[in-house]
């Protein structure tokens, strides 16, 4: 058997072993299993951009965007088909392949539903790969969005079922997964991860991770977010997780699901070059790119290329590791410094 086959039949036991293995013993056997599968050297990219901001009724502790919570958020209403193209003419020109679109909403409206197929529509004639995270969906909205076009969905578990409801209880874990399979049965591919440093226990992680990796079908996509700690939030002062656990748990998450794509996501800004190339090491093969997460920061797009060069990555179906050397693609990304807005998604809230 493959050291990268398909599992659905992971105990909480399993998991709890390889978080306990000695580092380098846990980056080697995640990253042969990464090589495996993938170009070790490539990076997908993502946009993820606000279509509607604020308001949320959820309670999620770590949520800027909850109406329950006084972050000083700006709330928007959702934003018009021809802003939305705009950004993701963008985000194109800077590299992304994937757009994500995202609402924060508990569920999308009906009278909500033309307008979000038809963004779906007009982002994919631009030839990117598109997602969306809304919220809970029913088997009908699902079908809908897969009828448009949708590619991945978006809709995190966020952490183990024991522990998540000191994080939410304005929805259930079980509601999150019955929208996975929602998502599933309509033909869409599935975004889901979970958020970690919101103050679980170690075993809360390697919890999360088993759900994921037990469900029917892995999530083609499985973001792993570093809490982002917002002034307002109830999680606001909780301590920091050791970076190390952070790589710990992108090195777990790529032996458990070989064939999924692991994406750094909310966090990143504070993270150290060091610790991103860990991760990157440790099996995480994409990022979310660009100025702002809404209400958190994001490294700079120039930033990340600069990275990129250092480390000889390129992004998923780029020419060529030396970034630099496309002065277009350059020229776009440092003209976005100076135009950064409140638009972009909180990573961590989805």
């Amino acid at each position: 058997m493959s050291s990268s086959a398909i599992r659905h039949d992971w105990s909480k036991a399993e998991i709890e072993a390889l978080f306990a293995l000695p580092m380098n013993d846990l980056l080697f056997k995640a990253h042969s299993i990464h090589r495996e599968t993938f170009d070790p050297n490539e990076v997908q990219i993502s946009r993820l951009l606000s279509i509607k901001t604020g308001a949320c009724p959820e309670d999620c502790k770590y949520c800027p965007q909850s109406a329950r919570y006084d972050t000083g958020l700006e709330k928007e209403r959702l934003l018009e088909i021809e802003k939305v193209l705009t950004e993701a003419k963008s985000a194109k020109a800077a590299g992304a392949s994937r757009f994500c679109m995202g609402a924060a909403w508990r569920n999308p409206r009906e009278r909500d539903m033309p307008y979000l197929t038809q963004m779906v529509k007009d982002v994919k004639a631009l030839g990117m790969e598109t997602c969306m995270t809304l919220g809970m969906l029913s088997k009908e909205q699902s079908d809908e969005l897969a009828d448009a076009g949708l590619d991945y969905y978006n809709h995190n578990l966020d952490t183990s079922p024991e522990y998540y409801g000191d994080v939410i209880t304005t929805r259930t874990y079980q509601n999150r997964i019955d929208t996975l399979s929602n998502v599933r049965a309509s033909g869409m591919k599935v975004c889901s991860g979970g958020i970690v440093g919101m103050g679980e226990k170690a075993t809360d992680r390697a919890g999360l991770l088993q759900q994921l990796a037990n469900l029917e079908q892995h999530p083609d996509s499985v973001p792993i977010n570093m809490l982002v700690k917002v002034a307002g939030t109830p999680f606001e002062k909780i301590d920091d997780l050791d970076p190390l656990e952070f790589v710990r748990t992108i090195a777990v998450a790529r032996i458990i699901m070989p064939k999924s794509r692991v994406r750094l996501s909310a966090g990143r800004e504070n993270m150290t070059d060091e610790l991103q190339s860990m991760c990157f090491f440790a099996g995480a093969n994409s990022i979310f790119y660009g100025c702002k997460l809404l209400t958190t920061p994001n490294p700079e797009e120039n930033d990340d290329m600069t990275l990129f060069k250092r480390l000889g990555l390129h992004p998923e179906q780029g020419p060529s590791a030396n970034i630099e050397s496309d002065s277009a693609l350059l020229a776009k990304a440092n003209a976005k410094k100076d135009k950064a807005t409140k638009q972009f998604f909180d990573a961590g809230a989805i």
